[in-house]
């Protein structure tokens, strides 16, 4: 176990090196000039010598490959850079925003899992009847509606009818976990109903195929209760495809977070993303991006160590 986890983790380095280069080149490729915006902003001429001035400050003025090397090397220092407005640094913006993140997709995703598998197992269990078709349509639905277009219902809507809407005033969990929660709880049902219902669905398929082995039939055949012959025997074997779908879905859970985020004024790393992008603050970015790729393979590493846990069969060697 102990080698394979030091050769799965050896083989994140060249993908996060791949991962850096593509980033690093197709963040500078977006329409717009970050030495045009900073000269219109600040309301200069943007004559030849201001601009020639501005973009030697920024390291700008050395060619790509130059500059990738130089942000490689301090990130492998530490360092991520500085954000080419604020001149903080990259870091420090991304460890203040990265657990707001966490947390919200850490919620959205026991939302999701607390929503998706009691229906899915018990949409299984009462296969074809009135309940299974109730809980596929309710699927469906979920499947059918955004997440974006849920969230701006969640706040328009109440505030209209009952004078309700989200709080604004991010407050974090360290400071008052009671307001945290009560903040997080809403955004986090939206974000988790999308992913509720492709797990939801997953789990009912792998459910069905499990309760047709003739173990099962074994088991039903020999008495056992039918509590235990679900939970234990039945719903420990579908599980691994329910946690590799997971697992798959912790990018589009990242992804969805930016959306939500900007809509419930949630200062994670999502709302830094879309600033930074509309700034064309390179440094912001590409390590909101590396930080992101990072997260995700190390999610589908923990995926793959699940599988022993959930089937004795499997060895990690």
């Amino acid at each position: 176990m102990r080698a394979y986890v030091v050769r799965r983790l050896l083989a994140l380095i060249p993908t996060l090196l791949f991962v850096s280069i593509i980033v690093f080149v197709t963040v500078r490729l977006i329409p717009g000039d970050v030495i045009d915006m900073m000269l219109t902003q600040n309301d200069l001429s943007a004559d030849k010598p201001s601009r020639e001035q501005l973009v030697q400050a920024l390291g700008l003025d050395r060619p790509m490959p130059e500059q990738y090397l130089r942000w490689l090397g301090g990130i492998l220092q530490g360092d991520f850079g500085r954000s080419l407005w604020q001149s903080t640094p990259v870091l420090d913006e991304l460890m203040h925003r990265l657990p707001v993140t966490f947390e919200l997709g850490l919620l959205a995703l026991i939302v999701g899992l607390v929503i998706a598998m009691p229906i899915g197992i018990y949409s299984a269990v009462r296969q074809d009847t009135a309940g299974d078709i109730a809980a596929r349509s309710f699927s469906i639905l979920l499947l059918s509606v955004p997440s974006f277009w849920l969230g701006t219902m969640v706040t328009v809507f109440p505030s209209i009818w009952w004078g309700w809407s989200p709080e604004v005033n991010y407050v974090r969990f360290t400071d008052d976990p009671i307001q945290n929660l009560k903040q997080m709880i809403v955004p986090a049902l939206v974000l988790g109903a999308a992913l509720s219902a492709v797990t939801m669905r997953m789990t009912r398929t792998m459910m069905l195929e499990v309760l047709r082995q003739d173990y099962i039939r074994t088991a039903w055949a020999k008495g056992l209760p039918g509590r235990l012959v679900v939970m234990r025997h039945a719903l420990r074997n579908a599980l691994i495809p329910v946690v590799t779908l997971v697992g798959l879905q912790a990018p589009l859970l990242i992804g969805g977070a930016v959306i939500i985020e900007q809509i419930f004024v949630i200062p994670g790393m999502g709302l830094l993303l879309l600033e930074a992008v509309n700034q064309r603050d390179y440094p912001i970015v590409t390590g909101v991006f590396l930080v992101v790729g990072l997260a995700v393979m190390l999610i589908n590493l923990a995926v793959d160590l699940s599988y022993g846990m959930l089937d004795p069969r499997v060895r990690h060697r």
